[in-house]
């Protein structure tokens, strides 16, 4: 890439990671440093709370799911209104839902008016947003540079379609996949305003465009997942020139690490702790390693540590179990990104970081929350990238199992070849208004 990187306000939410996390790789791009349309300094009051509430209901909501008998039922009734349509038969779906119409109706009544006042400063610099509301609040404010809408998942609902007539919306949209590019031409959004660009993932785990950092943390990776070298013997030839290597280490610069991450909502955390119980004896032999992902939760880190005690591994706290808490959350996607350089295996929810499979990591699947997480999970089976969990009470034999026939391996695999990388230098072509490379980035070869 060229040294003179293009310029963008790239606006985010603080509700969750996921929004968070797609910013994240695109801070080099930012205008004025990475905004939280919902927290920055000198928001009315009125913006806040509307904020407020809707972050509320959503974590309230995702917590209550666990809740005995009823709190399915509350779930389903909320995901119903948020739900993603089957795909065939192909047919018009560009009827705006329920949920945008609400969206829609606030931002008409002045919400979101300040922030877009204050960055509509010049119209030669575009916006880029990980979150459809800002998008809209750009289009009705009348934000006077070019808008995108970066897509999270692997197929979205008619919200993200981020306008009333999408036809006629001058909303552009940055799609992960091949599948959100299909779907938003059957929301009604034309063809010339979807960028095929991938799901942009952090340059310090690819290692720029060559993705040397990727290929040698892959190299390690398939060592420990691959005790037998069922895979590796099989497909030698093919990793080797994959991976740019003449072999495979004899021995990796980590032992093996799983990471369990919880969910912006930490409505998992109890999964975290079932996966020490279960692995209790392989921890207690330093066979294993596991990192439990807290993320920017203090009581979950807590809670984490009251468990690892109470199971009798006090002693490995720190070792072969280690706990990721930072309460700020730029730096806890900094530290999430370095500790992943070691994981072996990603356990969790299938959210945005169903695309980091990707970075040669296979993923375990937790259950999916929400429709949109389902079709994560369909996206990260259909190419082999993940596997969903079996039944947790027996840990300890099906993952010795898939250690022993190379079956994470070639998921590791799969994702690294078949799953979307590039997508931070294809989003600085499309903003960079080539129109040679524009035209490329609607091939998904350019993956």
């Amino acid at each position: 890439m060229a040294n003179s990187k293009p310029k963008a306000w790239i606006v985010t939410v603080d509700m969750g990671y996921g929004h968070q996390r797609a910013a994240y790789p695109l801070r080099h791009l930012a205008y004025h440093g990475i905004i939280n349309a919902n927290r920055y300094p000198f928001m009315p009051a009125k913006d806040k709370r509307i904020w407020q509430q809707q972050r509320e209901f959503y974590e309230a909501v995702s917590k209550f799911k666990n809740f005995p008998v009823i709190g399915e039922l509350v779930w389903k009734i909320f995901d119903y209104f948020q739900k993603i349509p089957k795909f065939y038969p192909r047919r018009d779906l560009s009827d705006p839902t329920l949920q945008l119409k609400g969206t829609i109706n606030l931002i008409k009544n002045g919400w979101g008016k300040h922030l877009i006042e204050k960055i509509s400063t010049n119209k030669k610099i575009p916006l880029i947003t990980p979150f459809f509301i800002p998008a809209v609040m750009a289009e009705m404010h009348g934000f006077p540079g070019e808008i995108y809408c970066l897509l999270c998942d692997a197929d979205v609902s008619r919200s993200w379609a981020a306008a009333i007539e999408p036809k006629t919306s001058r909303i552009k949209y940055l799609a992960p996949c091949q599948r959100v590019f299909d779907r938003l031409k059957l929301y009604g959004v034309p063809e010339e305003r979807i960028f095929l660009t991938g799901f942009p993932l952090p340059q310090e785990n690819l290692g720029s465009s060559d993705f040397g950092t990727a290929k040698l943390d892959l190299r390690h990776r398939l060592v420990n997942l691959d005790p037998n070298r069922k895979f590796i013997s099989n497909f030698k030839d093919t990793l080797e020139a994959t991976l740019n290597m003449r072999s495979f280490p004899k021995t990796t610069n980590h032992p093996l690490t799983i990471s369990f991450a919880v969910g912006g909502a930490a409505a998992q955390k109890d999964l975290g702790v079932k996966i020490i119980q279960g692995l209790k004896a392989h921890i207690k032999r330093k066979k294993i390693r596991v990192f439990l992902i807290a993320g920017v939760h203090r009581q979950v880190k807590q809670y984490f540590e009251q468990k690892i005690v109470a199971l009798g591994l006090k002693k490995n706290l720190g070792q072969e179990i280690r706990i990721l808490y930072e309460p700020d959350k730029q730096m806890y996607i900094k530290k999430f990104n370095q500790w992943l350089r070691q994981t072996d295996i990603l356990w969790t929810k299938p959210s945005e970081l169903s695309f980091y499979c990707a970075l040669g990591l296979p993923i375990i699947i937790a259950d999916p929350i929400g429709s949109q997480e389902e079709f994560n999970q369909n996206f990260l089976v259909d190419i082999g990238a993940g596997i969903v969990q079996d039944d947790i009470r027996y840990v300890d034999e099906w993952l010795f199992d898939w250690l022993k026939n190379g079956r994470l391996a070639e998921a590791a695999a799969k994702g690294f070849l078949e799953a979307p990388k590039m997508g931070v230098y294809n989003i600085e072509k499309v903003i960079s208004k080539h129109l040679a490379e524009m035209k490329k980035i609607k091939t998904i070869t350019t993956y």
